[in-house]
């Protein structure tokens, strides 16, 4: 009879714990108002956003570029901008740098910023994504482990900007 009694109290309460548990909901409003206009630009019309990457081409563990980086352009130099590709944990878009039908940079114009481990997660993954997409010159790229939802996103906004540079 003892161990009736246990057994339905901690099946109670493995209830009461189970349904008690908050999972995480991305916020659907941020993808919503961050959005970006995407297209082929130039140098003239895509300075929207800061730049707080100045236009680096190496990527450094912890940093990558960020913002637009097609302002003051080289001659011959072109800037196309991605899609925004919705994930799970929020908006992605990529911008590319082309000369001569060469991949020279790669900026990451919106990120998923919900939370913190959403920038962590960026931080780890998008220099990663990029020296692989600045070495592969194409749309072929693996993901990153532990941020597949990114990852994700980025190489869909990365292919609909490789598209439009075609």
């Amino acid at each position: 009879m003892r161990r009736v009694i246990l057994a339905v109290a901690g099946t109670i309460a493995g209830l009461v714990a189970l349904l008690s548990f908050k999972s995480h909901v991305p916020s659907a409003p941020v993808a919503a108002t961050t959005g970006g206009a995407g297209g082929t630009s130039s140098s003239s019309s895509s300075a929207s956003s800061s730049s707080s990457g100045g236009g680096q081409t190496e990527v450094v563990p912890g940093a990558f570029p960020q913002g637009s980086i097609a302002k003051n352009l080289p001659a011959g130099e072109t800037a196309v901008n991605g899609k925004v590709a919705s994930t799970a944990y929020g908006p992605v878009q990529i911008q590319l740098i082309t000369k001569d039908s060469k991949i020279v940079k790669v900026a990451v114009l919106v990120q998923p910023t919900n939370t913190l481990h959403d920038v962590q997660i960026g931080e780890f993954a998008f220099p990663k994504l990029i020296s692989e997409t600045l070495a592969a010159q194409n749309g072929k790229v693996d993901a990153v482990s532990g941020a597949t939802y990114t990852s994700a996103g980025y190489i869909q906004s990365l292919q609909s900007a490789l598209d439009k540079r075609s």
